[in-house]
């Protein structure tokens, strides 16, 4: 569809998985089947027909919101539902999590996006392949569904790229790793930063006052909370192996850096006589013994020898070296 309507499908009745037209849509009676109605919010006429298709105030402006944080909210016999995905969009990163809004209620759904979102994309598909959610309780749950199992996919990636870079700080191969992290790291961050809303507003959904979902698909819904649980933890349990190892690095380089500095100052102790009496004999003054002495330079040269020995062995005798 255009002007802002991405899908406006039948999820039950005889035209089940079909697409609805602007006007058969206008003239749709809930007793003939529940609609699915998906806009793009910031789109003219999308937002003109969200403002006018019988929501209240709040539920309008929730649809509408520029920027949302996941949440569930009872609205009388429906419900309002704001949640996030991974972004999969081509260009795009995929922890820059794209928010769907969704009202829903026993005779239609309504929600809306901006950027694609895969899963919807996915629940859209099965809707009109005739294999889709046929209730709202449904629905929910299938949308539920696909963003965690997006956000587990996304997650694995994450973790395939830390053991990487696990390996090559134990390979000694660190070169830019403190960049690759640092990235690791931001990535968990962000994604951390809607998944424990996002938890909270699925575990709000299996409360007694949510009256949408049937026993199967609160079974579902609870199994589908419990994998997005185990997944926070996993990110959790991510965020720290990426912490050990960017301390673990650190530790290499300023190992590495310190390794240095004992060099420079061991080769600072050995030659630092040297330079004195190099210096000292060097001086354009008269008296300077050996200036005749055609074997001065030779027998100098030897003493010079002599006290690098003796620094070596002293050093050695000490264990600095």
């Amino acid at each position: 569809m255009h002007d802002g309507f991405i899908y406006s499908l039948v999820l039950s009745g005889e035209q089940a998985g079909s697409t609805l037209s602007p006007e058969q849509l206008d003239n749709w009676d809930p007793k003939d089947g529940l609609v699915w109605i998906h806009l793009r919010y910031r789109h003219k006429k999308a937002r003109h027909w969200v403002l006018h298709c019988g929501l209240n105030k709040v539920e309008s402006d929730a649809l509408l919101a520029e920027d949302t944080r996941p949440r569930t909210v009872l609205a009388g016999e429906g419900v309002l539902l704001a949640l996030r995905g991974v972004n999969l969009n081509p260009d795009s990163a995929p922890e820059d999590m794209v928010a769907v809004r969704i009202y829903a209620d026993n005779q239609r759904i309504i929600s809306t996006c901006e950027r694609e979102l895969q899963s919807v994309k996915d629940v859209a598909g099965s809707i009109m392949a005739g294999t889709g959610p046929t209730t709202t309780g449904d629905f929910i749950v299938a949308i539920c569904e696909r963003l965690t199992i997006r956000k587990v996919d996304f997650i694995d990636t994450l973790e395939e790229q830390l053991l990487e870079l696990e390996e090559q700080v134990v390979s000694g191969n660190v070169k830019d790793l403190r960049t690759d992290i640092a990235e690791l790291r931001r990535q968990t961050v962000a994604l951390r930063r809607y998944l424990g809303p996002q938890k909270e507003a699925f575990a709000k959904m299996l409360s007694e006052q949510f009256v949408l979902f049937n026993e199967p698909e609160k079974l579902k819904m609870r199994e589908t909370t419990n994998n997005l649980i185990r997944t926070i933890e996993d990110l959790d349990a991510l965020r720290d192996r990426a912490n050990v190892t960017q301390e673990e690095l650190l530790s290499q380089q300023s190992e590495q850096l310190n390794k240095r500095l004992y060099f420079l100052s061991l080769v600072s102790v050995i030659f630092l006589p040297l330079g004195f009496l190099t210096g000292l004999l060097g001086v354009n003054i008269g008296g300077i013994p050996g200036a005749d002495n055609n074997f001065a330079f030779t027998s100098f040269c030897i003493i010079l020898v002599s006290l690098v020995a003796l620094q070596m062995v002293i050093l050695y005798r000490f264990k600095w070296l």
